[in-house]
């Protein structure tokens, strides 16, 4: 499992994140004030902060493959009732795409309202378009790859192995889904073993992040130290009317939208949910992947929110890939963002076909960090916006990621928490379910 609450006796380490996201965040404004152009703030960042950042993030995803694998076969096996598995599927399916685009609804209302793009001076997104010109020119190279029709395709694999090693999670979940139903059907002693075997790694998985997440705290600092010393406080400010629309739209949705499906559908007071959220949700904001949070939305959900252990393991590991719904918002305003910033004007009938495109982008974007760039790219070069503009958000994107990966993940610990009362209703889950529980 994941560790929330550090060594006995010793400070939590939420506490010991939020230390590390200050003085991260604090010491590298007063960096880039007192030695932006200094030679050695560059190393600094390039041979210390950087690496330190990634190895942390790097250590988290070596450990994704096999717990997605692992939690999605045990998810299906613990359901048994092939009936069962599509009964759920369909429910989660049906919450993916009705709270996606009621998110993405919010996301373009609210950039059409505030036009935030409007209000950037010219000269400042230059100098960012120049500053990242390298990395937007490598992920608008990437947006081929990035189609409606590849992702659907994609999502049946010509190799898992291969699928595995290129972090194609969607891929990786058909065959374990499909891996599943087999060994819920084929019932011999030889798949019993196996799924002892798979109990193994999952449990293994579990504990290794562990150990892994104890060094979170490091690895904000080191990440945000970079972000700041680069931009400085002048240039947040300018992106301040961005990242404010960003994080309203977000707010709406999280605070309004989800507590209000919860009390309707799930019965569950919206407090007690935010209450017994809150180490996954610490756990989304400080990695910025729905993947690398899933150890930890896994045991909240079960444990502090009373979901059924098989409708947990296959609504929020399904829905760590697939329950993008902060990340489609964060591509429709992105896409008018920029479309305002160049002056691209977009009728109504085609800021519909975005929000399309953002609910599928988000369905298809990787769990990981910077996974929806791709997306946004493809979308900017569909309707004519210059697809190097989304060097303008690149600087700012790590702390939207890591906002939109909390609604995120919290949509995925709402949507169990629906899902297991429906079920609760059906006669298949099992007592223990009670989501009025404080």
């Amino acid at each position: 499992m994941t560790e929330t609450h550090g060594k006995p006796g010793g400070m939590p380490l939420h506490t010991r994140m939020l230390i590390g996201f200050i003085v991260g965040a604090g010491a590298g404004v007063l960096a880039n004030f007192f030695a932006g152009q200094a030679g050695w703030l560059d190393g600094l960042i390039h041979y210390v902060t950087d690496p330190v950042g990634q190895l942390f993030l790097r250590l988290l995803f070596m450990l994704v493959m096999p717990l997605v694998f692992s939690a999605l076969v045990l998810g299906v096996v613990e359901i048994g009732d092939p009936r069962s598995l599509g009964r759920i599927g369909g429910k989660t399916l049906l919450w993916i795409l009705a709270v996606t685009t009621v998110a993405v609804t919010i996301g373009l209302v609210c950039v059409n309202l505030l036009e935030p793009g409007r209000g950037l001076p010219q000269e400042v997104g230059q100098t960012l378009l120049a500053a990242s010109s390298e990395r937007a020119a490598e992920v608008a190279g990437r947006r081929e790859g990035v189609s409606g029709i590849q992702i659907l395709l994609n999502i049946v694999p010509r190799n898992p192995v291969q699928a595995a090693a290129n972090g194609d999670l969607i891929a990786v979940m058909f065959f374990a889904l499909m891996f599943g139903i087999a060994a819920t059907v084929v019932r011999s002693d030889g798949t019993r073993s196996f799924v002892s075997a798979v109990q193994g790694v999952y449990d293994i998985c579990l504990k290794l992040i562990g150990w892994v997440i104890q060094l979170a705290p490091y690895a904000v600092a080191a990440l945000l130290f970079s972000i700041t010393a680069k931009l400085g406080f002048e240039v947040l400010v300018q992106l301040a009317r961005f990242v404010g629309t960003v994080v309203l739209a977000l707010g709406i949705h999280f605070f309004i939208v989800i507590p209000l499906l919860l009390r309707v559908f799930g019965g569950m007071s919206p407090l007690a949910f935010f209450r017994g959220a809150e180490p996954a949700l610490l756990t989304a904001f400080s990695t910025s992947s729905s993947s690398a949070t899933l150890p930890t939305t896994l045991k909240v959900t079960e444990e502090n929110l009373g979901v059924p252990r098989r409708v947990v393991r296959f609504v929020c590991t399904l829905g760590a890939t697939a329950n993008m719904n902060g990340t489609a918002l964060f591509e429709g305003i992105t896409v008018l963002f920029l479309a305002q910033f160049f002056g691209v004007d977009l009728s109504l009938g085609q800021q519909v076909l975005v929000l399309m495109l953002c609910i599928l982008g988000g369905i298809g974007a990787a769990s990981v960090p910077g996974g929806s760039l791709p997306v946004i790219a493809m979308i900017l070069v569909m309707f004519g916006i210059p697809p190097e503009g989304i060097g303008l958000i690149l600087g700012v994107d790590r702390f939207l990621d890591m906002c939109r990966t909390v609604v995120n993940v919290g949509g995925d610990m709402a949507g169990s928490v629906v899902i297991g009362r429906s079920e609760a209703r059906a006669g298949i889950a099992t007592a223990t379910y009670s989501p009025d529980a404080d």
